[in-house]
């Protein structure tokens, strides 16, 4: 058993920063890739980047520049780092990690889910 816990979120004023953090913890596991997507009320599921365990990341366009992943492999967690936010930026932000215990294939892993809002 597995779980993603994430953390953070909120309400800030747009151009402010925000910091969100997820871990993953439970059986025995190797963590590979580990991200974050977000849904926004009346749009479809974006993915805002990920980080794969050699720390090689992947942003979408749209927060490039101000959003920064990393990650602390000793502690499976990942953290997102939000700055210049924007109110489209608001969105139920969803933390995954991709997970391989033993000889099992990879299987996601997600988080509950947490509130980022961005008022104007």
């Amino acid at each position: 058993q597995v779980q993603v816990v994430e953390s953070g979120g909120g309400l800030v004023q747009a151009g402010g920063s925000l910091n969100l953090s997820c871990a993953a913890s439970g059986n025995t596991f190797n963590v590979n890739a580990m991200g974050w997507y977000r849904h926004a009320p009346g749009k479809q599921r974006e993915l805002v980047g990920d980080i794969s365990s050699a720390g090689i990341t992947n942003y979408a366009d749209s927060v490039n520049g101000r959003f920064t992943i990393s990650r602390d492999n000793a502690k499976n967690t990942v953290y997102l780092q939000m700055t210049s936010l924007k109110p489209e930026d608001t969105a139920v932000y969803y933390c995954y990690a991709d997970v391989i215990m033993g000889t099992m294939p990879s299987y996601t892993y997600w988080g509950q889910g947490t509130q980022v809002t961005v008022s104007s």
